[in-house]
């Protein structure tokens, strides 16, 4: 890493690669003319760290490169070496900070529902984090995936909340019966702290997407509201109480393609973020610093004056907002305002690039030498605590993720959001054959991972299916499973993969999507006859959309598998080591797009989440 890269460059922003930086300083304070001219105050610097969308990755990520050598990036023991450089650089005047979804996607997170995770944060002396959607996935505490009758769907998040030193936070987010907020969560979704003597009120945010895109029976009981009128209240009390400085730390995103300018919002994608209209919305000084999250992608932007931040997530990353409070006036200085997005968390980087980028040091070839990196101009060092906390929950991870399950995968399988892909044409195939029924549907999203060829493992199954959805089985006449199509197909919510079906797109989203829907061997659905569609119980139980159309459906045809309760990835494996068979891709063409015009009635395209 590059010792002479500079911090505090006016609206530098590092993509990738390690950058390394000296102390922030942006003036020295003049010397006094005489003894009875006494020198201005230096502004108040504070430094706020931001992170989101972790998903339990506690472990490096780790690359092959050429000569076979190991790259690693990423990782709560290496992020923290990354934080004690930043304490180091400006004593209690950090603040961290996190944009939620802290749990489920990893093993190391889902063997402990979330509790390994919780530990990490505590010893990494986080402040606060927002409540992100992923983090209702573990409904009751212990292994069931939802609530039976009297059990608690909040149990496990509930006791996360118990164990953290730190508060997770949602304004937005109501009891639904009432419209107070959860008494489970402790306080009303804002934090008041005090770094080097100024006032910081920090302000969460949820997603108002969430009920669509969580398994409906861990959140009936609670509403998502608009987070424009939640933020001013929020913030109007914070105010109130003394704050100087608000922070937003908002479970919302956006996407912005070209960080080389934190001025420059030309590339950011209008029709795909909730945090754009939530900052353009709000009146000038309602917010200093806003941390984002939920879409996976880098932002480091001014929108007016307001610094917006996030990360690509899965501890890759974090950003850093520096703000110079003066003391006098106690207004944040914005003109002197810095932000770094999408700092790489690196443990080790190329001597001659300074970069941990793998697809970089990939193509780089046999030139690359990997060195320790450094940071505000002293080592990154791996903080051996953090190494120590990690290490049992890592030990559990690696025996499960090496447990083989019998079947040899024939090559790669790989997903596709916005399309057939052959990792969706395998698994719906296999559901559908499993269960015997006539048709399979999943929703794109749940595919986080793709397939590797060679002997599968549950750890390669577990990285492709993390949630614990359970094998569900709805009953529809001919006229409903069009109907459930249409849904399926126009909430924006990428492109369902499915088994049993020929179905043709248009490339837009909204009702007019589906255009033409037959049997896969060509012959139309037949309007009163009934077919059996196997799907997980998150789809089954109205999530993506699916909803209106099934709340129409007589309730003894819904099978959410209640009487079974095996999770689907198990199910499979279970299904794949029986038939003593490889896996391999059929052949494509199930799903096709019509090219050309527009639909007429786009209707609204919900927001794309990682998982909807």
């Amino acid at each position: 890493m590059h010792p002479s890269r500079l911090l505090l460059a006016l609206g530098a922003l590092v993509a990738s690669g390690c950058a390394s930086a000296p102390r922030l300083a942006e003036s020295q304070t003049p010397p006094a003319q005489t003894q009875a001219v006494k020198a201005p105050a230096e502004p108040v610097r504070l430094t706020l760290v931001g992170t989101n969308d972790f998903h339990g990755w506690l472990m490096p990520h780790t690359t092959t490169l050429a000569g076979g050598l190991e790259l690693r990036e990423g990782g709560a023991a290496v992020f923290a070496g990354y934080v004690a450089r930043l304490r180091a650089d400006n004593p209690d005047g950090v603040l961290l900070l996190d944009a939620g979804d802290l749990f489920q996607g990893t093993l190391a997170s889902n063997l402990t529902e979330g509790a390994s995770v919780v530990d990490v944060y505590n010893q990494l002396g986080y402040a606060a984090a927002a409540l992100g959607n992923h983090e209702f996935d573990y409904g009751p505490a212990g292994p069931k995936a939802v609530p039976g009758p009297g059990e608690d769907p909040f149990g496990a998040l509930v006791a996360r909340i118990r164990q953290a030193r730190f508060p997770l936070l949602s304004v937005n987010v109501r009891e639904a019966a009432s419209g107070q907020h959860p008494a489970w969560f402790g306080n009303d979704g804002t934090l008041l702290v005090t770094l080097k003597g100024v006032k910081v009120g920090v302000i969460g945010l949820t997603t108002p997407s969430t009920p669509r895109i969580v398994n409906p029976a861990l959140v009936s009981t609670l509403r998502f509201d608009d987070m424009v009128p939640a933020t001013l209240e929020a913030a109007k009390r914070l105010r109130a109480q003394g704050a100087e400085v608000v922070v937003g730390v908002a479970h919302a995103g956006g996407k912005c393609a070209d960080l080389s300018n934190p001025r420059d919002t030309s590339s950011c994608d209008r029709k795909d973020g909730e945090i754009y209209e939530l900052v353009e919305s709000l009146p000038p000084g309602t917010l200093d610093v806003v941390f984002a999250g939920h879409t996976h992608q880098a932002m480091g932007h001014f929108f007016g004056d307001v610094p917006v931040l996030s990360t690509w997530g899965l501890g890759r990353s974090f950003g850093v907002v520096e703000l110079f409070v003066d003391p006098e006036s106690r207004k944040v200085l914005t003109e002197r305002t810095r932000l770094q997005a999408a700092i790489p968390v690196c443990a080790q980087v190329d001597e001659k690039t300074g970069s941990c980028d793998p697809r970089k040091l990939k193509e780089a070839g046999a030139t690359v030498r990997l060195v320790a990196p450094t940071f505000l101009g002293g080592p990154v060092v791996a903080d051996k605590e953090v190494e120590a906390l990690v290490a049992p929950v890592l030990a559990r991870v690696e025996e499960e993720q090496r447990r083989p399950l019998g079947v040899t995968v024939t090559a790669p399988l790989g997903r596709n959001y916005e399309n057939e892909s052959a990792l969706g044409d395998v698994l719906t195939d296999s559901l559908r054959e499993m269960e015997k029924v006539d048709v399979a549907l999943l929703n794109s999203g749940g595919l986080r991972a793709n397939l590797k060829a060679g002997p599968l493992t549950y750890g390669d199954l577990y990285e492709v299916l993390p949630f614990d959805n359970t094998v569900a089985i709805v009953t529809v006449t001919g006229d409903e499973l069009r109907r459930l199509l249409v849904a399926a197909y126009g909430t924006g919510s990428g492109v369902f993969q499915q088994s049993g079906l020929k179905v043709k797109l248009a490339r837009c989203a909204g009702p007019e999507r589906l255009r033409d829907v037959t049997l896969a061997n060509g012959k139309p659905l037949e309007p009163k006859r009934l077919y059996r569609v196997v799907l997980p119980d998150f789809l089954a139980r109205g999530a993506a959309g699916l909803g209106t159309v099934l709340s129409q459906v007589p309730p003894e045809r819904i099978d959410l598998g209640l009487g079974r309760e095996q999770i689907l990835r198990d199910a499979l494996a279970t299904w794949w080591k029986s038939r003593g068979a490889p896996i391999s891709a059929p052949a494509t063409g199930r799903i096709s797009f019509v090219e050309g015009g527009e639909c007429a009635s786009k209707g609204p395209a919900a927001p794309r989440s990682v998982r909807p």
